[in-house]
This record gives C-alpha cells, sequence and structure tokens, in this order.
C-alpha cells in the first residue's frame, strides 16, 4: 500500500463522539511506551502524525486519522502503568474497552507487545479479554531493533508457547521496528487485502 494522504480527523473523550463509521477502521494499541506512535509514523511514513513523548500515557484520547481517503487508523490510549491516578486509569480503561465493545466498523485491533520483553501479564490479560469478547486482533511486536534476531526469535517464540496454552490458533503477528521501518508493509498490506476483501463482499457499516 502506498500512503497518498494522511490525515488527523479528530480526538475523541467517548467513543459516541468518534467519527460517522463509515469507513474500515484499524486500531493500535499497546501498554504505555510501547512505541505505538513511533511505528504509526513510521506506517505512514509521516514523522508527527502521531504524537510521541517520552512520558508514558501521553495519549489519553480516541485519535482517528483518514488513509487515503478510504480508511480510519485510530490511535487509542496505551493501557498499564502511565503515570496517572487510580481514577484516571479507570477513566482510560472503559474509554477503550467501550470503543473496543461498540465501535461497530472496527475490522482490527492491532494489539503492541514489546519485543524486549517476556511475555507479560497485562498484555496476556488483555489479549484474552479480546478473545473472550470475539474482536479480532493481530499481535503486533516492536522495537525488534533493540535486540538481535535470534533473541527477538525467541521472545516472539515464548509468547506463541504461551498463547497456545489457551488458544487453538495464534492470530497474525507482526515484528516491527518503527527506526527500521521493519514489519510496516506487512501491516499495510494486510489492510489493503482486508478492505479488498470487504469492497469484494459488499461490506458495509
Amino acid at each position: 500500500m502506498v500512503i497518498k494522504t494522511a490525515e488527523f480527523v479528530k480526538s475523541s473523550d467517548k467513543w459516541q463522539d468518534c467519527p460517522e463509521p463509515t469507513m474500515p477502521e484499524y486500531a493500535f494499541i499497546g501498554r504505555s511506551n510501547v512505541g505505538k506512535s513511533s511505528l504509526i509514523n513510521a506506517m505512514m511514513n509521516h514523522k508527527y502524525l502521531a504524537k510521541t513523548s517520552g512520558t508514558p500515557g501521553k495519549t489519553q484520547l480516541i485519535n482517528h486519522f483518514i488513509i487515503n481517503e478510504s480508511w480510519y487508523l485510530t490511535d487509542l490510549p496505551g493501557y498499564g502503568y502511565a503515570r496517572v491516578s487510580k481514577s484516571m486509569r479507570r477513566d482510560f480503561e472503559k474509554l477503550i474497552t467501550n470503543y473496543i465493545l461498540n465501535r461497530k466498523n472496527l475490522v482490527n485491533l492491532f494489539i503492541l507487545v514489546d519485543a524486549r520483553h517476556t511475555p507479560q501479564k497485562i498484555d496476556l490479560e488483555f489479549i484474552e479479554w479480546c478473545g473472550e469478547n470475539g474482536i479480532p486482533f493481530s499481535i503486533v511486536f516492536t522495537k525488534a531493533d533493540k535486540l538481535k534476531p535470534n533473541v527477538v526469535l525467541a521472545n516472539v517464540d515464548h509468547y506463541k508457547e504461551e498463547l497456545l496454552k489457551t488458544w487453538e490458533d495464534l492470530p497474525e503477528l507482526y515484528v516491527t521496528s518503527a527506526e527500521k521501518k521493519t514489519g510496516c508493509d506487512a501491516i499495510l498490506d494486510f489492510i489493503t487485502k482486508t478492505n479488498e476483501f470487504l469492497m469484494h463482499n459488499h461490506i458495509k457499516f
């Protein structure tokens, strides 16, 4: 997929205020500081599309972008150890879950996990919750450039082993690096093929 246009649409503090659900939508989510904004910017070939920050938990709203005037990319607030109060964290969680469960044009949720770490409980719990609620998702391993390739593969295999304890089949897995743009094309190819399938089968929202 060639990114011809990538434009910010709006930020919303509740799912009901999101743009009209008339196009396929792909959302990105992960623990705070997982490198979500950097990966979005790398995929879109745009340095400043999604706001990056050294402070975990910077994304606090649902941010919508329209890509090639044909689909939405959504940047969701991170979950986990954001440096915010417990009540604000609960608000984030409510915002995220309401969006995921109610956004009818959400085609796929890309769950970002840090390739440098072994499976984290909070990520596994979130993945399990998505499965229980029938949410279509893929797992995206970020920051692969920070480790030697064999270590990254070992960590990915560890994740697979952990997931196969409760899952019969694994979702799509992507290994990425925002710095080197590794894996960006693979994710965009998946989005392209999915959009073509929706169009071919006349699926509208």
